[in-house]
């Protein structure tokens, strides 16, 4: 990483190329040279943390019905991946392109790549198990000892919410972890500057950039740093560079690389 260009985060492990929240995704995005990775977490009925962003089944597996009713064993059983171009053109059926990816899963190929790697963890609100989404994060980011970030620790976690709750939950409970205060709309306030309970990130969707273009220089005068998403094309990219965003969220991690490696003074 060069200094003063973004980090380039792969959102739910790069989307476009794989099966999102799959661990071959995630895998392509570390060898494509991506700063960090993103997922969303959701719990199980039986309490484990697994990576699938929506609150049903249908679009992502060949299940159905909500995520939070099935126990992790009956996840486990659903294909997770074979909807996707990518995977359709195996020749058979590959756990890493199909299988459901837990968080522990996930942490553990991150942990073993061989480089530093972030990663950025989305809870999901709002959910039937409330607080405890957040308890059971930081109880496996503890386990995996990384939630106390420090020069030694291989995964630098970050964690994101769209809920203000949320983000105070990780606050108590852990309090070293940094947050990222997720921004659809623009609540009062945000805009000067102010972001609840000690987030120090912002991070507004392309949508909101494209309609409040003041907004990312506004966040950055008053010391907060932003990671943008879902940046994934070339009109996107010129904007969040020139407004000279913190981080990068994109389904196409390769592609945003690729040009800022060719982009003069990046």
């Amino acid at each position: 990483m060069r200094p003063g260009r973004p980090l380039i985060f792969a959102h739910r492990g790069g989307a476009d190329a794989l099966p999102e929240h799959t661990l071959a995704a995630y895998l392509r995005a570390l060898d494509e040279g991506a700063d960090g990775v993103e997922c969303d977490v959701r719990l199980t009925r039986d309490g484990h943390l697994v990576c699938v962003h929506d609150r049903r089944l249908d679009r992502t597996s060949n299940g159905r019905g909500r995520v939070s009713t099935k126990t992790l064993a009956e996840l486990d059983a659903l294909d997770f991946g074979s909807w996707h171009a990518a995977a359709a053109e195996l020749d058979e059926p590959v756990d890493d392109y199909t299988r459901l990816l837990t968080l522990d899963r996930l942490l553990e190929a991150l942990r073993d790549s061989g480089r530093p790697v972030r990663l950025l963890i989305e809870t999901k609100h709002p959910s039937r198990y409330g607080a405890e989404v957040e308890r059971r994060l930081v109880r496996t980011l503890r386990r995996h000892g990384l939630a106390e970030p420090g020069p030694a620790v291989p995964v630098h976690v970050t964690v994101m919410s769209f809920a203000a709750l949320a983000l105070r939950r990780v606050r108590a409970l852990a309090p070293g972890i940094p947050t990222v205060y997720l921004l659809e709309i623009l609540p009062p306030g945000v805009g000067r500057g102010r972001l609840p309970f000690g987030a120090r990130i912002a991070g507004p969707g392309i949508g909101l950039v494209r309609a409040r273009p003041s907004l990312v220089p506004a966040l950055r005068a008053a010391g907060l740093q932003t990671y943008v998403w879902t940046v994934n094309d070339e009109s996107d990219l010129d904007l969040v560079l020139a407004q000279r965003a913190d981080g990068i969220i994109t389904d196409r991690p390769r592609f945003v690389i690729d040009a800022l490696e060719n982009a003069p003074g990046v």
